[in-house]
């Protein structure tokens, strides 16, 4: 992997990065936000840099964009006073995929949409469309990543991945202090979907988007739900059961288990 300013050329056939075959002159890059803190974690380092298997999901979420042929470059967003650290931190775990895609490392923002804005800022004139992939997914398949960058390719502005809810959701009336909080409605489940990332997008979508939906509070943290507001229609993809957001320590647990699992069957 390489730091800020530096470029790979080319990519070796059947290794990581590159055009895919019929689609001449398309070229997508992933944006990873990690510049947050993740304190549902407990303290410590911040979430992206959390070990998984001995290794930081940073750097799963990394490989995980890199395996993909469509991914020509990968852009991480690390914490503000972080940047060197992740350079390191990635150089660190080098692998042959990941030299075969470029990598480049910038800081971030405040915020999750702030991150995501420089991320698209550092993105050369030649990109066409954008994955952008939280780094507490480190595990999302690589046919996945795929599935999102083919639909962007044939033409959807906006994709992204996504599973059933299988749970009954209720809406209900919030109330702070721990409060029993009254049921308002219930949607239809059938109707529902558990949004997962990478999700996928024209670049000049998404920074329209960013460029015109003000940030509020905390920030925007869905790319898609921004580009919703612009009137632009997002369409769906089937998303994938371990591509699951790595927040609390129960989590990293299961993480372990879908690791150990793919290290017994495919030698991952």
């Amino acid at each position: 992997m390489q730091s800020a300013g530096e470029s790979h050329q080319g990519h070796p056939e059947g290794a990581g990065g590159g055009t895919p075959a019929g689609d001449s002159g398309h070229r997508t890059a992933a944006v990873i936000p990690a510049a947050g803190r993740g304190i549902r974690l407990g303290p410590g380092a911040p979430k992206a840099l959390r070990a998984l298997s001995g290794t930081p999901m940073l750097v799963h979420a990394v490989r995980a964009m890199a395996r993909s042929r469509a991914v020509s470059l990968v852009v991480v967003v690390a914490p503000p006073d972080g940047a060197d650290e992740v350079r390191r931190l990635l150089d660190e775990h080098t692998g042959p995929a990941e030299t075969s895609t470029d990598i480049v490392v910038v800081p971030g923002g405040e915020t999750r949409q702030d991150s995501v804005r420089l991320g698209l800022a550092a993105l050369p004139d030649d990109v066409d469309s954008v994955l952008v992939h939280d780094a507490a997914r480190p595990l999302v398949p690589v046919e996945t990543v795929d599935a999102v960058a083919a639909a962007v390719r044939e033409g959807a502005p906006a994709v992204v991945p996504a599973l059933p809810v299988s749970d009954t959701v209720k809406e209900v009336q919030v109330r702070g202090n721990g409060e029993a909080e009254p049921v308002t409605g219930t949607p239809e489940r059938s109707r529902l979907r558990a949004v997962q990332t990478p999700q996928g997008f024209e670049l000049k979508v998404l920074a329209a988007a960013h460029a015109q939906v003000v940030r509020e509070g905390d920030g925007a943290t869905d790319d898609a739900g921004m580009v919703e507001r612009l009137g632009v229609e997002v369409v769906v993809v089937p998303g994938h059961d371990e591509a699951f957001k790595v927040t609390r320590p129960l989590d990293l647990v299961l993480a372990e288990a879908v690791l150990a699992r793919r290290r017994a069957t495919d030698g991952f």
